[in-house]
C-alpha cells in the first residue's frame, strides 16, 4: 500500500488534477464552461439588439404613418398602431424563416451630402431633357449600356440603381450582380454619360462604410 497522506499534503494531487484535462477525469473543461457562458452573454446581446431593433422599428414606422397621414383623430392613430403591429408581426416571422437582414452600412453624413449633389443633378437633367423636348428635331439617341458597379452591400447597390432610376434621362433597366454591372436606358445617349455614371457610382461607394455580413 502507498501513504498518500504526504502527497495530499503537498498539493500533489491538485498539481497532477490541473496537469490532466478535465476531458480525462469525466468532467467538463475551464475552456467549455468559458464557451457556455459566451454563448449566454451572446445569446443575450441578440436578444438586446433585436428589442432595440423592434423598438426603432415601431417608432420609425408610427412617426412616418403619423406624417404621411396629417390626421390626428384616436381611429386613424388606432389604425396606424395596428398597422404598425402588423407589419412588425409580418416582418419578425419573415426574419425567423429565412434570417436574412439588410445591412445599412452608410455614413449618415455623407448619405446627406450625397442626397444634396444629387438633387442638383436631378435638377439639371430636368433641364437637359426640357430642352430636348421642346426641340423641333427631338434628337433621341436610345441606347442600353452597361455601367460597372463597385458598391460592396445591397443597399449601396440600390442607391446607385434608383439615383440612375431618379435622374430624368436614363432609367435602371436590370441588375446583373455576377459581373457587378447595372443596365441603363437612355433616352438621348451622349458620349460623356458612361463617365457621369462612373462618378456617382463613386461617390455611392463613398457612402458605404462596410461590406454585407
Amino acid at each position: 500500500m502507498f501513504d498518500l497522506s504526504g502527497m495530499r499534503r503537498s498539493g500533489a494531487f491538485r498539481r497532477i488534477g490541473n496537469a490532466i484535462p478535465g476531458s480525462a477525469w469525466g468532467l467538463p473543461t475551464c475552456v467549455r464552461r468559458s464557451n457556455v457562458a459566451t454563448g449566454s452573454d451572446a445569446a443575450g446581446n441578440s436578444q438586446g439588439n433585436g428589442t432595440m431593433r423592434l423598438v426603432g422599428s415601431a417608432a420609425f414606422l408610427a412617426a412616418l404613418w403619423l406624417l404621411m397621414s396629417g390626421i390626428y383623430k384616436p381611429l386613424v392613430i388606432g389604425f396606424g398602431l395596428l398597422s404598425v403591429a402588423t407589419v412588425l408581426f409580418i416582418t419578425r416571422r419573415m426574419d425567423r424563416a429565412d434570417r436574412d437582414r439588410l445591412v445599412f452600412a452608410i455614413r449618415p453624413v455623407g448619405l446627406v451630402r450625397y442626397l444634396v449633389w444629387l438633387l442638383v443633378e436631378i435638377a439639371r437633367a430636368n433641364w437637359a431633357v426640357t430642352r430636348l423636348i421642346l426641340s423641333r428635331t427631338m434628337p433621341l439617341r436610345q441606347v442600353i449600356f452597361d455601367v460597372p458597379s463597385s458598391q460592396s452591400t445591397d443597399i449601396g447597390r440600390t442607391l446607385f440603381a434608383n439615383s440612375i432610376t431618379l435622374t430624368p434621362g436614363t432609367i435602371s433597366v436590370e441588375t446583373v450582380e455576377e459581373n457587378n454591372v447595372i443596365q441603363v436606358h437612355a433616352v438621348a445617349y451622349e458620349e460623356n454619360d458612361p463617365a457621369a455614371l462612373a462618378d456617382m457610382d463613386r461617390r455611392v461607394t463613398a457612402v458605404e462604410t462596410g461590406k454585407n455580413g
